[in-house]
């Protein structure tokens, strides 16, 4: 018998809002369906649905080459679709047509505070919906279809609508003299953003140097990757979107007074309750010092769901 035999196979959702996420305790209304080109015999079909983090990254080459894993599981929810017996496995005598088979299914997420899919550079967060069926004599046929997860935290938490500053002052040398120092101060209405939302920057900047600098801001993400037992971990760096503002001249300054920066609309959310993955985000002020280190004011920032009315989140942190 061809493994061919199942055509078309496809498992939908009812979407939930526009943005086609869901969170804890939604329940999940869809259906599984797929094409048979002949007639076959089943003892089950089933699913799974699943939420789990994986991490796995090497370090070296050769025989120097170390590899570094971890998994964390959050939920496995079993529900059976077709069966013979109380057990879930019959004995393989329930015949299924050839053409087109619909099974509908209504299963709800657990609560817990559970991270938002994501899928980084050396691991994800991934939830998905795992379709198992069991054939007498035969391998189960499996399908799997992921959807967005998105954690409980929102942009309307108290925590996330307070304004936000960050400055930093640094000394230049030139040969020998003590020249003027620079400084840096940036402020930001709020702490927590949406994807694609509009972000406005204050900022100021004063250059006492000899020296013309560029001043820059960069929406920073961080992702770092943990073992379980925390004691490796990696990370790394991205700049999602990036403002250079005109040359600033020796002895003069500058102020941004409503400066925009746009949240990548495609930004992964915040994730800070997952043992190994973290993903954060800042906003990086600076300004470029030729032949220099550069001087930097960076203020921590959660990218969050949408907010649901004036529901605020039950949860902040793990």
């Amino acid at each position: 018998m061809s493994e061919e035999i199942f055509q078309s196979f496809t498992i939908t959702y009812e979407a939930l809002n526009e943005r086609e996420t869901f969170s804890c305790g939604d329940v999940i209304i869809g259906e599984i369906s797929f094409k048979l080109c002949e007639e076959i015999k089943v003892s089950s079909i089933m699913f799974d649905l699943k939420g789990e983090a994986n991490v796995m990254w090497s370090i070296g080459s050769g025989k120097n080459r170390r590899t570094y894993s971890a998994r964390e599981e959050y939920f496995k929810i079993k529900e059976i679709l077709l069966a013979e017996d109380n057990h879930g496995v019959g004995d393989g005598n329930t015949v299924l047509q050839e053409g087109t088979h619909v099974y509908p299914f209504r299963v709800q997420l657990p609560q817990g505070n559970f991270p938002s899919s994501f899928k980084g550079i050396h691991g994800n967060v991934v939830y998905f919906l795992e379709v198992q069926i069991h054939r007498p004599w035969r391998l189960a046929k499996e399908f799997r279809s992921e959807f967005n997860f998105v954690s409980d935290i929102e942009a309307n938490h108290p925590q996330l609508v307070m304004p936000q500053t960050a400055s930093s002052t640094k000394g230049l040398y030139c040969l020998c003299c003590v020249s003027g120092p620079i400084s840096v101060g940036v402020r930001l209405e709020k702490k927590g953003f949406i994807p694609g939302e509009m972000m406005k920057i204050i900022a100021e900047f004063e250059n006492c140097s000899s020296r013309t600098l560029v001043p820059r801001v960069k929406l920073a993400q961080t992702q770092t990757f943990y073992t379980r037992t925390r004691m490796s971990k990696r990370c790394e760096t991205r700049y999602l979107a990036l403002i250079e503002g005109k040359h600033l001249m020796p002895h003069s300054c500058d102020v941004w007074d409503n400066q925009m920066l746009q949240v990548p609309a495609d930004t992964p959310l915040t994730i800070s309750n997952c043992q190994i993955i973290e993903v954060e985000y800042s906003l990086v002020v600076h300004v470029s010092i030729p032949r220099g280190v550069d001087l930097k004011a960076t203020v921590p920032l959660v990218i969050c769901r949408h907010c649901r009315g004036n529901e605020t989140a039950a949860i902040l942190n793990s």
